[in-house]
C-alpha cells in the first residue's frame, strides 16, 4: 500500500508483548526489573498557572511517550533525564531533583528480547526549546493539557500520573 510503512520487525516482535510473556512469564518474578528515567516536561501558558505537558513518539513504534533512557555512568538519575529530553526533544529547563513519579511497562530491546522496566520520572520546567537535536526527524513533538497527555499514552501508569500532574515546587521565574 502506498504510504504504509513496511515492518521490518523480526517474527518474534510482531507478536504482542503479552503474547511473549505468557510464553516466558519467569520474567516478571526474577527480579530482572531493568530501570530507566524519564521526564516529565512541562511549561506554562503565558502568566497563567496552566501548564502543557510535552509528549514525544517513539522512534519504533510511533506511539506516544515521555523522554526517557538508560542510566547514565557518571550522571544522577535527574541528569539522565534532562539530557534525554534535551537528545529526544531539545528542550532544558528547571530539573527537580527527585522524582515525582514512576511507571513500568515493557520495554523491546534490540536483540527481539522483552524486560519489564521501571522508569523513574523527574520534572523539568521547560526554559529553551531549540529546532535542532539530535533525534530530530526521527520523533515527532507535541505540547498538550496533561489530560490531553494521558490520553495519547499506553502505559497505565504514566496516564494517572499525568492526567492530574500539577508541577512540584515553584514557578522558574516568579
Amino acid at each position: 500500500m502506498p504510504g504504509k510503512k513496511q515492518s521490518t520487525d523480526s517474527p518474534r516482535k510482531r507478536r504482542s508483548l503479552l503474547a511473549q510473556l505468557a510464553d516466558e512469564p519467569e520474567k516478571l518474578f526474577t527480579g530482572a526489573f531493568r530501570q530507566q528515567y524519564g521526564a516529565v516536561c512541562f511549561r506554562y501558558v503565558g502568566v497563567t498557572s496552566k501548564i502543557e505537558v510535552l509528549i514525544i513518539s517513539s522512534r519504533d513504534t510511533g506511539r506516544w511517550v515521555v523522554p526517557k533512557g538508560w542510566p547514565m555512568k557518571k550522571k544522577k538519575p535527574h541528569e539522565a533525564a534532562a539530557i534525554e529530553a534535551w537528545e529526544e526533544a531539545g528542550v532544558r529547563g528547571t530539573v527537580r531533583k527527585t522524582a515525582v513519579g514512576r511507571y513500568t511497562y515493557l520495554k523491546f530491546l534490540d536483540d527481539g528480547d522483552v524486560v519489564p522496566t521501571i522508569v523513574d520520572l523527574f520534572q523539568i520546567e521547560v526554559t529553551v526549546q531549540q529546532d535542532e537535536f539530535k533525534e530530530k526527524g526521527q520523533r515527532r513533538l507535541a505540547w498538550v493539557e496533561p489530560d490531553e497527555a494521558a490520553r495519547r499514552v499506553r502505559e497505565l501508569e504514566l496516564k494517572s500520573l499525568l492526567v492530574d500532574f500539577k508541577p512540584k515546587g515553584k514557578r522558574q521565574g516568579t
